[in-house]
């Protein structure tokens, strides 16, 4: 053989190594688009399909990979919780964001996520004490600041802003500040909706000042287009598989909104009117107009690099706490996110082409059904739990008179923990271990609890290898977890949600709440429904491996092939 043709078949061989094998070969997206809907039980968007529409779920269930048996592995499936596993690939074992809430004992009150007093918000009336329902943020101190600081892994988003050196134009968008701040990350930029203000607001920690673009969305106050306003139903009532059971009287009643269709906002000097836009299909249209404005003002996916947007819908879980998942307001919900779905896909198509983007749809939970409709299907032990008897029960009271506590020894509960009083324990000389496993030992008698774990037991291994102390272990955080776990048997709740009277609460280990769905499409992909179990942890290795970058730095979740080998 010739020296020059000897040349040219060593640079074709050394050319081929080189080139990327699978996904990487293919084009890079110019845009990665994760829409997290919160309380989007694996089932609903099938459950529901007669109500929906084309280019929505549809186009996902025609055209992308829908994997139908999603579950998260860790006990509190809760918004925080599950937003930062999406947005981590981990179990909050790992990445610190044990539940919305939290008892911090150094400085003797509870804790709010993703508080933060060094970051103020950047708007005036938009500080988390007015105007505000239906959020864990009253049961905590009013701190107004936000940021991601108490995340304690990577995300997906800040390993993207690592690989392209920053180039890629990272956000989130929620109507939550606790469903878009953990997608953000910490390279990442945030918004959020406040009830007080009516706008999409951030914090200090992303900008000095709000863009431009952002004051012009707000001056144009899009929210007051709805006053006078009411949610009414997409189809004729008829068409619905629950539109005989438009008033149910295990409903949420909320004051000015009713049970019943049309679900009124009243005025928008009414101090509730933004709350009740929230807990209807209109605060995902919100949602959907302010990501779109985004869209264009930052010129999402027409870099060299991909861009990343993050979008939360909230109104699922809303909707679910108040009506049930089992109503008529749950499924015309759907049906309305389906409309807001397909207008998303549509724009995205236009501004960047579903061609050039990689879409990735998935849940922060699932939801429970409401123990009345429960009890209408024939199943009666569904219940709610009266937490106030925790520690007044004649049981709890003998325990307390053998360790000689005359005072409250629950400090306080905060699903799923209990916090026992430390002061009380230790001033009268007691092992706070022993008085946990002796408090656990007489909560298991109680009807309606499955399950209790001190973290005493945690901590040192204690426990036995079992699929309930696996998933409660996943949730172990030293520093912010309670003293005792608490997990309710199936099918009942404690129906205080902040304050309010709800329908259903999630936040269990079980798989109505576990069970979600995990969609990927665009980008190219092939269709395909894939039965086998996978985990929403897998998602964000997923989109690295897809990308060609490290995942986060506490990701436990697996590629998956059918994704990465299109």
């Amino acid at each position: 053989m010739k020296k020059a043709h000897v040349i040219a078949l060593f640079l074709v061989i050394t050319v081929a190594l080189a080139m990327p094998t699978g996904a990487h070969a293919a084009e890079q997206p110019s845009l990665i688009l994760q829409i997290t809907v919160d309380a989007l039980r694996g089932d609903l968007p099938t459950r529901f399909e007669s109500v929906l529409g084309d280019g929505g779920f549809r186009y996902l269930m025609q055209e992308g990979i829908w994997y139908t048996n999603a579950h998260y592995e860790h006990a509190n499936t809760e918004t925080i919780v599950g937003h930062t596993s999406l947005a981590t690939g981990t179990v909050p074992a790992a990445h610190g964001m044990v539940g919305n809430v939290w008892f911090d004992h150094a400085l003797g009150r509870l804790v709010y996520n993703i508080e933060d007093p060094q970051y103020h918000l950047l708007a005036a009336g938009a500080d988390v004490d007015a105007k505000s329902e239906i959020d864990p943020t009253q049961r905590a101190a009013k701190v107004e600041g936000r940021s991601p600081a108490n995340i304690l892994t990577s995300t997906f988003s800040d390993e993207l802003a690592v690989h392209f050196a920053g180039q890629s134009k990272i956000f989130a968008v929620s109507v939550k500040d606790r469903g878009a701040v953990p997608l953000a990350g910490h390279a990442g930029k945030a918004f959020w909706f406040s009830k007080a203000s009516g706008d999409f607001v951030t914090s200090s920690f992303y900008y000095d000042s709000n863009p431009a673009w952002v004051d012009a969305w707000n001056a144009k106050k899009p929210a007051w287009a709805y006053d006078g306003q009411a949610w009414t139903l997409l189809h004729p009532q008829d068409q619905y598989l629950f539109g005989d059971r438009d008033d149910a009287p295990y409903e949420t009643d909320f004051p000015g909104y009713g049970r019943v269709f049309p679900h009124s906002f009243g005025s928008a000097d009414d101090k509730y009117f933004t709350t009740k836009l929230t807990l209807s299909p209109a605060g995902d249209a919100l949602t959907l107009d302010f990501a779109k404005t985004l869209v264009r003002n930052e010129k999402l996916g027409q870099g060299d690099v991909p861009d990343y947007l993050a979008v939360s819908f909230s109104a699922t879980d809303y909707v679910g706490h108040l009506f049930g998942a089992s109503s008529l307001e749950m499924e015309d919900n759907i049906a309305h996110l389906d409309r807001t779905l397909a207008d998303l896909f549509s724009f995205i198509d236009q501004e960047v082409g579903l061609d050039k983007t990689l879409i990735v749809l998935s849940a922060d939970h699932g939801q429970p059904e409401v123990p009345g409709f429960m009890h209408e299907m024939g199943v009666k032990h569904a219940d709610y739990f009266d937490t106030d008897a925790l520690d007044k029960t004649p049981a709890i009271e003998a325990l307390k008179q053998k360790f000689g506590l005359g005072s409250e020894l629950i400090e306080a509960f905060f699903q799923p923990y209990i916090y026992l009083n430390h002061d009380l324990i230790a001033q009268n000389g007691l092992d706070r271990g022993e008085v946990e496993e002796a408090l656990v030992a007489e909560l298991v008698k109680f009807p309606g609890i499955a399950f209790a774990v001190s973290s005493s037991a945690l901590a040192t291994g204690r426990v036995p290898d079992t699929v309930m102390t696996r998933a409660v272990l996943k949730n172990y955080q030293a520093s912010r977890s309670g003293d005792i776990y608490i997990v309710f048997s199936p099918n009942v709740f404690i129906n205080d949600f902040d304050g309010l009277v709800v329908a259903s609460t999630h936040g269990s280990p079980w798989q109505y709440d576990t069970f979600v769905p995990v969609i990927f499409a665009g980008a190219g992909l092939p269709s395909a429904t894939v039965s086998r179990p996978v985990r929403p942890y897998d998602i964000a290795p997923t989109l690295a491996g897809f990308l060609g970058i490290k995942p986060p730095s506490g990701s436990i979740g697996v590629q998956l092939p059918e994704v990465l080998n299109r």
